[in-house]
Formats: structure tokens, C-alpha cells, sequence
């Protein structure tokens, strides 16, 4: 049964997006069956894989999964990479917070809808919107573990206290196996001393949960999305490309080291 992970941070900006984008294409070209759910109603990992928006009303996304219980396996896609599926987003989503306020064990949707699929997939990451409301809470109660990606600047560790007080609720009352694993260090300038200091601080703080690889500022990163490619496709041999197909490996390695 694959791995669920939940890709997240409620602070915008850090690399969340491209992180889930970036190690999902590495591990499908790295040989893995994998699956990405866009929970964000921004719809950037839908786009940053070159695929449409579906428009409204258009049954083939996360949304109709949530809210209209359409099972999961009529609105995953095939994107075009071999081995990696996606479940789309659209602006549909930002109602759906609203319209689960009523619903019995409505932290609990996607998970539910997870259960169907997971055996056909070695792992499904989750691209988790920048907010700590329902969508967030689908994504842990439904994840193995979380992957939380942290940008190299000031008060960098204070914005993900906030978020540990939220896996810790979600691991006590809706999901006992959730656990941290992994924390990506992303726009990191080796020059500057402010981002030592900060992959100082995460390190110490997270310690072996800290990923080996960081991911450097890199302009190819920037450009991808909006060439509707992953790095993987775009510019593999930039530093962001070689940092991220790092990074999914590590990710695979230690999942393979967790089933043994």
C-alpha cells in the first residue's frame, strides 16, 4: 500500500507547490507509481504539470471528491510523465471549506476517498493549500507522514510552530500515524550568512528529519511552472533540478527503509 504525504506549510511563498510538484515528477522518473492530489484551490500543481483547469461544474476534480463523494479513481488523470497520475484542482475549492462545515467526520473526506487507490500506487503526495483550514486537515488526517517545506529566511522556524501544534491536534485526535518525515530547506544561498543560520536552526531543531539536500534559490526552478513543465522535464541538470531529484530519492529510500 503506498505512502501517503502531505505536503505542507501555512505560509505561502516557501516552495510548497514546488516541492510537491518536483519530487512527485522525480519519482515517477525514478521508477515509482505515483499519485498527486492539488488540494489548493490556486490550482498551481494542476498548471505546473501543463494540465488545464477543468471549468465549473466539470466532475473531474479534487472537489466533486470531497464534496459529492465521486469516487476518486474517475477524476484521476495521467499527465505526461509515465507513472505519475494527478487529481486536478480548480476554484471550485474554495467553496468547499464552507460546504464540509456541516459535514459528519469532515476531516476525514479524503482519506476515505484515499483508501480505494492506495494499493495502486507506491506513493500519493498531497499539495496542501498555504492555510491551516479543512482542505490542511484532509491532507494530514489522510497522510503517513508530512513533508514540510521551509524557506531559508527570518522567523523561518517561527511560522512552523503553528503548524507542529496542528499535526500534533491532528495526530491526537484524527490521525495517530502521522508523523514529520521529512523537512525540505528551500531557497537556500549558501553565501548568505542568514540562511546558514537558518539551516542551523532547522537542523537543530529537526535534526535526521532534515533533508540532506537543501534546495538553492535557482532561477530554472522559477521558470518551470510557467512552461507547464516539472524541473524534471524542463532543466534536469540545474541545481534545483539535481537538489530536487536528491530529494525524492532520499524520500523513496527512507519509505523503503520504513516497510522493512
Amino acid at each position: 500500500m503506498g505512502a501517503v504525504l502531505a505536503v505542507v506549510n501555512q505560509k505561502g511563498g516557501v516552495g510548497k507547490t514546488t516541492t510537491a510538484v518536483s519530487v512527485s515528477a522525480w519519482m515517477a522518473e525514478l521508477g515509482q507509481r505515483v499519485l498527486l492530489v492539488d488540494l489548493d484551490p490556486q490550482g498551481h500543481a494542476t498548471s505546473g504539470l501543463g494540465l488545464q483547469h477543468p471549468q465549473a461544474g466539470d466532475a473531474r476534480t479534487v472537489y466533486d471528491v470531497l464534496i459529492e463523494e465521486t469516487p476518486i479513481e474517475e477524476v484521476v488523470v495521467r499527465t505526461g510523465i509515465a507513472g505519475l497520475d494527478l487529481v486536478r484542482a480548480n476554484i471550485d475549492l474554495a467553496g468547499a471549506e464552507l460546504e464540509l462545515i456541516g459535514r459528519l467526520s469532515r476531516e476525514t473526506c479524503l482519506a476515505r476517498a484515499l483508501e480505494s487507490v492506495r494499493g495502486a500506487y507506491d506513493f500519493v503526495l498531497v499539495d496542501c493549500p498555504p492555510a491551516l483550514g479543512l482542505l490542511t486537515l484532509n491532507g494530514l488526517a489522510a497522510a503517513d507522514r508530512a513533508i514540510i517545506p521551509i524557506q531559508c529566511e527570518y522567523y523561518a522556524l517561527e511560522g512552523v510552530s503553528q503548524l507542529l501544534r496542528t499535526i500534533e491536534l491532528v495526530r491526537r485526535r484524527l490521525n495517530p500515524g502521522l508523523e514529520i518525515g521529512l523537512v525540505v530547506l528551500t531557497m537556500y544561498d549558501p553565501r548568505a550568512k542568514l540562511a546558514q543560520q537558518v539551516a542551523a536552526d532547522v537542523r537543530a531543531n529537526f535534526g535526521d528529519r532534515v533533508a540532506a539536500t537543501p534546495v538553492p534559490r535557482n532561477v530554472r526552478l522559477s521558470e518551470s511552472p510557467s512552461h507547464g513543465q516539472p524541473i524534471s522535464l524542463y532543466d534536469p541538470r540545474s541545481r534545483g533540478g539535481q537538489a530536487y531529484r536528491r530529494i525524492a530519492q532520499e524520500v523513496i529510500e527512507r519509505e523503503q527503509a520504513r516497510a522493512r
